[in-house]
């Protein structure tokens, strides 16, 4: 789960950079981290710090969205009045 969405935010991170003709020490320099940090970012390592990651997308322009996986959501917390008792309980 978590190695799928940083592969994935490493791969939109280095085509945006790409894209905007920068390379690993501007891009850093732009974002206030570490070079260190964005060649992390784009190897897809699961250990960013989240603020740093933020910083990051934000200097390429692109933003992080959460939202809920309806499957694993359904399992996990069942809407209210359904399942077991039905409506009203």
């Amino acid at each position: 789960m978590t190695d799928s969405l940083m592969g994935q935010v490493a791969l939109e991170v280095r085509a945006r950079r790409k894209s905007l003709r920068l390379n690993q020490r501007d891009l850093a320099d732009i974002a206030g981290v570490s070079e260190r940090f964005v060649r992390f970012v784009e190897q897809g390592k699961p250990s960013v710090q989240v603020d740093s990651l933020l910083a990051l997308l934000e200097a390429l322009g692109l933003e992080l969205q959460v939202a809920p996986r309806t499957s694993l959501a359904v399992r996990m917390f069942p809407r209210p009045g359904a399942g077991e008792g039905g409506a009203g309980e």
